[in-house]
Order: structure tokens, then sequence, then C-alpha cells
């Protein structure tokens, strides 16, 4: 019999039996993992369905590491409203690599930005987390003396996690003239006003969000040299682009380049794994159960599936059992989790709230 180099290869090499044959909900993607003990402490940072990971590490009994939880007493929903509690530190949503990687420079020193500080509605809010803060702060100084505070807690956490679950979500992003400052929101959208002076669109390409992903990865070894860090890519597709393309083509675009850039994370630092949660969210196995009817959000089906694989690779006790039964029921409800906080949501806000002459 003739031998090639597939013969003796594992069912997941092959689309049939990896793919085709089992039942949608329990298709499994992993084949690289290690376990997260109780003890450790898991940190979460990035685009707005890393939340969707915090909360499972919430009520799975491990440590969600919280560096800047809400002050005693405060209502949950009020605490959640000003960014407390969503991820490790109340950086708000991370989109881009380039912004975590100046979220690390901020919180030890070697990055001020110029442009920290934006008008809104009378108050200020903080350029770098602006919907962190409902209403704003009274005066400048009071954001700046806010961000001092909080860049302490996130060296601290940069220093102290023993795992750090990083969602990548965009490529594109608005940035400062002045320095290169990246910001999560475009100057205009929830405070601030755009000036092309001062302000310039920029998408990063695959190679410089590997380099930026290189370098973050690199720093954060040279201060916390015993962490690993878990990568996924999010896959909630873009709101909107500034490209002259469709929507649809720009995100498709911007996920691979997240994802080429996470493939080369982990081959190049042992610290690194990816969990292929995006995968399991637009697989073709998945059909349309797995996106709302907005083709956007992601189910309560696709979430669960997700979890139940990060149960089953990561977690000591594992996930509750997958039954037929259970996996048609998740797929039937196929609820949306309606209350994740997305500040990307408030590009499409604004627009809904301007007159139709386009002025706000």
């Amino acid at each position: 019999m003739t031998i090639n180099p597939y013969h003796g290869l594992g069912d997941f090499h092959f689309w049939r039996k990896a793919m085709t044959d089992p039942a949608p909900g329990q298709i499994d993607t992993v084949r690289r993992s290690a376990l997260i003990e109780p003890h450790h402490k898991v940190a979460t940072l990035g685009s707005c369905f890393a939340q969707q990971i915090a909360r499972h590490i919430m009520a799975s009994g491990l440590q969600h590491y919280d560096l800047e939880p809400a002050p005693p007493g405060m209502p949950a929903e009020l605490a959640g409203a000003h960014g407390y509690g969503i991820f490790s530190a109340r950086y708000g949503n991370v989109y881009t690599v380039r912004q975590a990687l100046q979220l690390f420079d901020r919180a030890f020193g070697t990055f001020r930005p110029q442009e920290a500080v934006w008008a809104h509605d009378g108050r200020y809010v903080d350029a770098f987390r602006p919907a962190i803060q409902p209403g704003g702060w009274a005066h400048p100084d009071d954001v700046l003396a806010g961000a001092d505070q909080h860049l302490a807690c996130v060296r601290q956490l940069f220093c102290s996690f023993d795992w750090l679950v990083f969602t990548l979500g965009m490529t594109e992003a608005w940035r400062s003239r002045l320095d290169g400052a990246v910001y999560p929101l475009a100057p205009g959208v929830s405070g601030g006003s755009f000036d092309a002076t001062r302000h310039e669109f920029v998408n990063f390409s695959a190679g410089q969000v590997s380099a930026d992903l290189n370098e973050l990865v690199t720093k954060i070894a040279s201060v916390n040299p015993q962490g690993r860090i878990l990568l996924t890519v999010s896959p909630v597709p873009i709101i909107a682009t500034y490209e002259k393309r469709h929507v649809w083509v720009a995100s498709t675009v911007t996920k691979a380049r997240l994802r080429v850039a996470a493939d080369e994370a982990e081959h190049a630092h042992p610290q690194v794994m990816y969990f292929p949660s995006y995968e399991v969210i637009t697989s073709p196995a998945a059909g349309s159960r797995y996106y709302a009817d907005d083709l956007r959000q992601v189910t309560e089906a696709g979430i669960k599936h997700v979890m139940r694989l990060f149960s089953r690779h990561f977690m000591q006790a594992g996930p509750p059992a997958a039954t037929a039964s259970n996996i048609e029921q998740d797929l039937k409800r196929a609820q949306l989790h309606s209350d994740v906080v997305c500040e990307e949501e408030l590009i499409a806000a604004s627009l809904e709230n301007a007159q139709p002459d386009g002025k706000a």
C-alpha cells in the first residue's frame, strides 16, 4: 500500500471528521491548552467579546483579577455604567493592539500623550476611555488625576497577573498627529472634536499589528516573566468602517490581520496561546445560529459553545455535559446578550442622534 504523510493523523486534521460529522454544537477546535488553576489571577483586556470570557471566569469559580473594583456599596448597574467589573481595570474597550501597547507605556510612564482630555457637553472626559464616566468630570485636572490613579492599577495588573486573556478586535483607529496616540473612538463621537490638522485615520496592516503584539508581549515579559497570555480574536464584525469599501469586506480584512498577528505571536512566544473562539462562531457548521438578527451580535448558543470549550480545555472541573438536548435548547433560545458594554456602538448612536443635515 502506498503511504503518504497524511496517514495516521488524528481526526481533527480532516474536514469531514472534524467539521462535517460532529453535531454543530460539539465541534471542538482547541488543540493546545493549559490548566488555569483556581488560585491563578486571570486578567481580561480587549474588545467587547472579552467580557463574555470574563463573565464565564467569574461564574466558574476562577479568580477574575480586578485591580480597580467599584466603591463599596455601589449598585451593580451603576458600577457597570462606570466601567467597574467589566474588565480587570477600568480601561473600557481596548480595540487595537497599538492602543494596548500604548496603555502599557502610559502605565509605566514612558509615553505621555499630549491630548489626553476632551471637552464634552460642558464637562470633560478621558480621551482614552471616553465612556467610562457618565456625565464626565468637572475639570480637566480631575480627568488627569483619575487617569493617574487608573494607570497605577494597570501597572500593577501587568506586573502580577498569572493569565491575561486579550481579545483582539479592530485594526481601524483614529490617532493624534501630534504624537501618534491612538484613541478607542474617533474624536467627536463621545467627546472632543475632530480636527484634520490634529487627528488622522489609520488602518494598521497585518505587519504593524504583528510588530505591536510582539512588542507588547516582550514588554509584559520584562515585568512579569511568569505571566501567560491567552489570545482570542473577536468574532463580532466591526460596526462601521472609514475605508471606502463595504463594511463586510473591511471587517473581513480586519479579522484576517488580527488572526495572522495572533498566530505569529503564538509561534514566537512560548507564554502565548491562542484560543479559537473566532473560529467557533464563524464556522460554516454554525449556519445562522451563532449570530443574532442583526448579523453581528453573538447569540447565547454561540457563547455557550465557546465557553464549553474554554471549560473543557482550561479548567480542572471541565464543562457541564453537552448533551444533544441541551445543545438544541441553547440553539432555540439563541437570545442576545444585550448588556455587553461596547463603546464602538457609540459610533452608530452618534449618527442616529444627528440632525437630517448631518449636524449633531
